[in-house]
């Protein structure tokens, strides 16, 4: 029965290596025996179809001759056979499987036992929220937290042992932090490495642990650091402080802090962006004339010209007061926008003339 190696990798015939690769990946770690729900007849298809399609000459033979091509030591390819392709041969071989090789090292943990584990652990992030003011969002600011978290242990310097004390190296493990031992499969003989469970993968073994911190090389206190919010911030922006987090395990690096920035709500004015607005009270003949008022602003008592004949609800720019640009220079615009206001009460002299007005249309 004639086989389509493209369909069984699920690409096309025009795809690159990387596809191929990528798609032979993720099909081998679906279906591999060992695994819960694996299958040994498609693992061994989607094998064959790699061999071919992943050698540029079987390619081509096989992409000249259709999909009824069966080329010889392709077709009905064994383990056996596989194994002496891959370079390993009786038991305890040594191996290079390529693209297998990522794929089994993340199913059985095996690296070869060469590899040395670190003996620390890193840190975990922490995230906070904090409040500020829209001027504090406008122009930048400091703040001054105060955080409740594992820092590195003084008193051992982060070692987890007693001063004084001795810090051998793990007999079981030596150093290593892990265990390295078999595992038979499909393929043969594979090795696998687990944490050292007589040193905790730490692979040190300690004398005396540490009265503060116990061996862990971290205790909980209550610190105080001062964050630079930067001006342009959005209500919800995140900041991220590298190594803030908490302290690693025996002198681990640390993890991040995030840092939630919310802005409070202005009573005056409304940020837009980069820009902000307010609004100004104006009266019929301010509308109708024109005129020239004082405004505070963020930036201190400002001169705001009233055009003649403005409208209601009609917006005045003012350049550069408004919300710094977030990482770059310059700033949004302050938008003013007038409000006609009508006066509940009118003197009689107030009340002449404005009959005088309706008189003449206005």
């Amino acid at each position: 029965m004639s086989k389509d190696y493209y369909q069984t990798l699920g690409v096309s015939k025009n795809a690159s290596e990387e596809e191929i690769k990528k798609a032979f990946r993720k099909l081998a770690h679906q279906h591999h025996p060992d695994k819960k729900g694996g299958d040994d007849t498609r693992f061994k298809e989607i094998n064959e179809a790699h061999q071919v399609l992943s050698d540029p000459d079987k390619r081509a033979k096989y992409d000249q001759f259709g999909p009824g091509f069966e080329h010889a030591g392709a077709h009905g390819a064994s383990w056996q056979d596989f194994s002496r392709q891959g370079g390993f041969s009786g038991q305890g071989f040594q191996f290079d499987m390529g693209d297998l090789g990522d794929v089994f090292g993340e199913m059985f943990g095996f690296g070869g036992g060469k590899q040395k584990r670190s003996h620390t652990a890193r840190g975990s992030d922490l995230q906070i929220a904090i409040e500020i003011e829209l001027r504090d969002a406008i122009f930048g600011t400091k703040k001054e937290l105060r955080i409740s978290k594992k820092s590195r242990c003084k008193h051992c310097s982060a070692s987890g042992a007693e001063p004084g004390t001795k810090v051998t190296t793990c007999s079981s493990c030596k150093g290593t932090g892990q265990v390295v031992g078999t595992k038979r499969t499909i393929l043969g003989v594979i090795q696998t490495a687990t944490p050292c469970s007589a040193c905790n993968g730490t692979g040190q073994h300690i004398e005396k642990k540490c009265k503060e911190c116990r061996g862990e090389g971290r205790t909980q206190k209550d610190e105080n650091l001062v964050v630079n919010i930067p001006a342009g911030i959005d209500d919800g922006g995140t900041l991220r402080l590298s190594g803030e987090g908490e302290a690693g395990v025996h002198g681990g690096s640390g993890g991040d802090l995030y840092v939630r920035v919310h802005v409070r709500e202005d009573k005056k004015f409304h940020r837009e962006g980069a820009d902000l607005v307010t609004e100004l009270a104006v009266h019929f003949s301010q509308c109708a004339l024109g005129d020239t008022v004082l405004l505070e602003t963020f930036d201190g008592r400002m001169e705001v010209k009233i055009p003649p004949g403005i409208q209601s609800g009609q917006l005045i720019r003012l350049a550069g007061l408004g919300v710094s640009y977030l990482h770059k220079r310059g700033r949004g615009d302050l938008l003013v926008r007038t409000i006609l206001t009508t006066p509940k009460s009118v003197s009689r002299k107030q009340r002449e003339l404005l009959e005088q007005l309706k008189k003449e249309g206005m």
